[in-house]
């Protein structure tokens, strides 16, 4: 997942300095902190752990606020001498940036984009950038992106008034290397002097995002960030679904691939040796066990159907699979696989089979007490099909997934965001 973000917080504020006088943009007061301090806390919360934040007017102002708030912060300047615009300023900062893809972001513009599906979605496509699109209706005050079939860009349209449209908001996953190699001038803009002239021959992507969009440049947009930050839930916690709220009685299937562990592209685990757990995945589980009266794990595992996966390998699997678990704190209770070939198989997700089995060993299963989390619409329609209360998408593999699927409750960027969320 990407790691890093570009903020560019440079912007002088001009249309409002009627509400905040003479401060940057991204300093103005919302809700009794600078808009700023938003933006961290969702990109944080989000899993970003290394900024770099874009500097030009009244730096000096910017920088003691963060080193004063966030000193444990891991984050760098990088300050204009004078106005680069968007593309020379996103230029400068790449200088100080440590990985191959970074987020962009705007200081004063807050967009709850889901990073992990917009970062599989990026890479996986191997794109050279990719745009966070919010979908809006009756506006004037954007321009729309047009994307085709496959969601790649085929224009930029200008603006006008639109009964509906997906705009740019602002938020980009960028492949520093092909942006880097372009050799622009010191001073561009990234929307007029890349994004547009070069969407006929890169690689450019848009992906819709539906989370909180507010982008304080008017004063309008100003008082109503003032107004949705004021309240006792962060405005991005509000879009979603209301908290779950879970005890012992509770039990959580999982379901492994995509999920605990890396999945292998067009291919099979198919020896302990493969198998990779995510990053954050065993202090999951010690949380969720916790939580939960049972956590059981269920799988389709063709590869032994197949004859390409030794059955042994797979039990092997599992039970150093479990006890890494257990060595970190954390309990599965039970892991059920389903090697059936065929797609209508009672045991093979979506059908309910596998969770069946378990609810036959464990009779203290209640489903209207029950989670399912998965990364594949199988995994989501399998939830449904038993009759579990809710169902948890994580995007970690399926970013083309529509994230208001009828058959998708919740969504997180990953098994530990979710555990976290249950503790909060």
């Amino acid at each position: 997942m990407i790691k890093e973000a570009i903020v560019l917080a440079g912007g002088l504020g001009t249309r409002l300095r009627s509400v905040v006088n003479e401060l940057p943009k991204c300093m103005a007061p919302v809700a009794g902190q600078p808009f700023l301090h938003w933006v961290i806390e969702y990109y944080k919360e989000q899993g970003i752990d290394r900024f770099i934040f874009s500097l030009g007017y009244k730096h000096e102002a910017i920088t003691q606020y963060l080193d004063e708030n966030y000193p444990a912060l891991e984050k760098v300047y990088s300050i204009e001498k004078e106005p680069l615009g968007t593309g020379g300023a996103i230029q400068l900062a790449s200088m100080q940036a440590r990985d191959k893809h970074v987020l962009i972001l705007n200081g004063d513009t807050l967009f709850a984009v889901n990073i992990a599906q917009l970062s599989h979605f990026h890479q996986g496509l191997s794109a050279d950038c990719t745009l966070s699109l919010k979908r809006m209706f009756n506006f004037d005050r954007y321009g729309v992106v047009e994307t085709d079939e496959k969601k790649q860009v085929s224009s930029f349209a200008e603006k006008k008034a639109y009964e509906e449209g997906l705009i740019n908001g602002g938020v980009y996953a960028l492949n520093l290397h092909s942006f880097l190699n372009k050799n622009f001038e010191e001073k561009f803009s990234f929307e007029k002097d890349y994004l547009e002239p070069c969407v006929a021959t890169d690689k450019f992507y848009g992906i819709e995002q539906k989370g909180y969009f507010i982008d304080i440049g008017i004063p309008e947009d100003y008082q109503k960030a003032n107004e949705d930050f004021a309240l006792p839930q962060q405005p991005w916690q509000r879009a979603t679904q209301a908290k779950i709220e879970v005890d012992k009685s509770w039990t959580l299937f999982l379901d492994r691939d995509g999920v605990i562990n890396e999945e292998k592209h067009m291919d099979y685990i198919h020896k302990w040796e493969e198998f990779r757990f995510y990053e954050g995945v065993k202090e999951a589980v010690g949380l969720l066990s916790g939580l939960f009266g049972r956590i059981i794990v269920v799988t389709n595992q063709k590869g032994v159907g197949k004859g390409v996966t030794l059955l042994e390998d797979l039990k092997l699997i599992h039970s150093n699979m479990t006890g890494a678990f257990a060595d970190a704190g954390g309990k599965i209770d039970a892991v059920y696989f389903s090697s059936d070939l065929d797609e209508n198989s009672p045991h093979r997700k979506p059908n309910p089979g596998m969770g069946l089995q378990a609810i036959k060993d464990f009779p203290a299963i209640d489903l209207s007490r029950s989670i399912m989390v998965g990364n594949t619409l199988s995994d989501m329609k399998f939830g449904r099909n038993l009759g579990v209360k809710y169902t948890v998408f994580l995007p970690t593999t399926r970013p083309d997934v529509a994230l208001d699927d009828a058959h998708i409750d919740f969504t997180y960027p990953s098994l530990l965001h979710f555990a976290k969320s249950l503790i909060v």
